[in-house]
């Protein structure tokens, strides 16, 4: 994982790859994965992002029973989605992901647009002893309650980052993964201009991000197009710089001295073809308000307790005065119920100091606006990242039925209590 001279890293792998193997298929056609667990302990696989049967969502004890040690399950259904998506262990989901379970799932359009390259950047966080070994201590109680497990090593693609080669005048679909369980990401490419075409799968109106990092959170997902205008011959950093002093480069760019393969960048189309999602009806929508409540610095607002939030019992966050630990089960109640093809509104406000992917299971939402202000080009999700203090509006039909998990991705939030349930009738 960290170079050819280091020890290798023991991790925890689907089919014995870091991460899991790609899996590919074009939109509308059937996917079926027979999942073996071959772990010590039980476990199940969510197919994060896609709009699938409730039965197959891989929520233990919400959605189907945990694959046992030795079991198989067999998951079967059709993306209706194009896009960016992936997989990831749902069982003890913070361990089982921290070593390692994970996948990209990419779903090709119909019509793909026309580049040059589609590449893949599947990002993950590790935090590395001096043997390449994973640092133990997965549970630790200070880092629940603030911004979670941040390691000291990101890989692409199972590897540490080795340098992209290019070509002057090619044009690079890049589809950028965030599979870490806690690290936010601010990526900026030097001497660049990306266009973000896609945001967790979803196509969004071309756009420059805003000011000229792209931001990440635990979960999401953004398909970017890259014209490569640099200069042959020279190198460009790619820099992650969210957590500001801790910034570092995570890859280069390293143009080929051969002239431009095109004097000027394509002039196909940027806009990706939408998806058969249906629009929120705003003026009949229901709202419902969820408070992001606790941890370090945080509260409970009307409950009155303050600092870590019960972390005795093991809880250190609540949505709405209720904390949900751990991974799901059948017994939690729903935070609301709504029937089937109601449009809603979700409307988060975070009382805390930290930041929050909340994710949705089931469904993709627009994003409606931040702290009053309007969400510009047209941005779909499946996670949402909630600044500290921010107040954020997203809205969805809730068009497939069944109990829904809504948590957030950092995953010591969701297992220290900030995680709930949705039911469609």
């Amino acid at each position: 994982m960290v170079g050819d001279d280091a020890p290798d890293t023991a991790v925890w792998a689907y089919n014995r790859t870091i991460p899991g193997p790609v899996l590919r298929l074009r939109q509308g056609m059937p996917l079926r994965a027979a999942v073996t667990n071959g772990l010590a302990e039980s476990t199940t696989v969510h197919w994060h992002g896609i709009r699938l049967p409730n039965a197959m969502d891989g929520v233990p004890g919400l959605t189907q029973l945990p694959i046992p040690p030795g079991g198989r399950f067999d998951y079967a259904f059709t993306p209706p989605d194009a896009g960016t998506f992936w997989y990831h262990s749902h069982d003890d989901s913070l361990v089982q992901m921290g070593r390692g379970l994970a996948g990209a799932l990419i779903v090709e359009e119909a019509d793909p647009p026309q580049v040059d390259r589609d590449l893949l950047w599947t990002l993950q966080d590790w935090r590395l002893e001096a043997d390449a070994q994973l640092a133990p201590g997965f549970f630790n109680r200070m880092e629940i309650a603030m911004d979670g497990r941040v390691g000291n090593t990101v890989t692409i693609n199972g590897r540490l980052p080795e340098t992209l080669h290019v070509r002057a005048g090619e044009r690079i679909r890049l589809r950028l993964l965030n599979a870490a369980i806690a690290r936010i990401m601010a990526l900026r490419f030097e001497g660049h201009r990306p266009v973000i075409v896609a945001l967790d799968g979803q196509p969004c109106a071309p756009h420059e991000p805003p000011d000229g990092r792209i931001l990440l959170g635990p979960a999401m997902r953004a398909d970017v197009m890259l014209d490569m205008q640099g200069e042959p011959g020279r190198r460009y950093r790619v820099v992650d710089d969210f957590y500001g002093r801790l910034s570092y480069t995570l890859v280069r760019i390293a143009y080929d001295p051969a002239p431009p393969l095109r004097a000027h960048p394509l002039d196909a189309l940027l806009r990706l073809p939408a998806n058969p999602l249906s629009r929120p009806d705003l003026a009949s929508a229901v709202v419902h308000e969820v408070r992001l409540q606790g941890g370090m610095m945080g509260g409970m607002g009307g409950g009155g307790m303050g600092g870590m939030m019960g972390m005795a019992s093991g809880a250190a966050w609540a949505i709405n005065g209720m904390s949900m630990t751990g991974d799901g089960s059948a017994g939690m109640p729903p935070l609301f119920r709504v029937d089937r093809g109601r449009s809603c509104i979700l409307d988060f406000r975070n009382e805390t100091a930290w930041w929050h992917p909340m994710h949705l299971h089931g469904h993709s939402f627009s994003v409606l606006d931040r702290d009053g202000a309007a969400v510009p080009h047209d941005e779909w999700g499946d996670t949402v990242l909630v600044r500290p203090r921010e107040r954020v509006r997203v809205a969805f039909v809730a068009d497939n039925p069944g109990d829904w998990m809504l948590h957030c991705h950092v995953m010591e939030h969701q297992v220290g209590g900030l995680m709930t349930t949705i039911h469609v009738s």
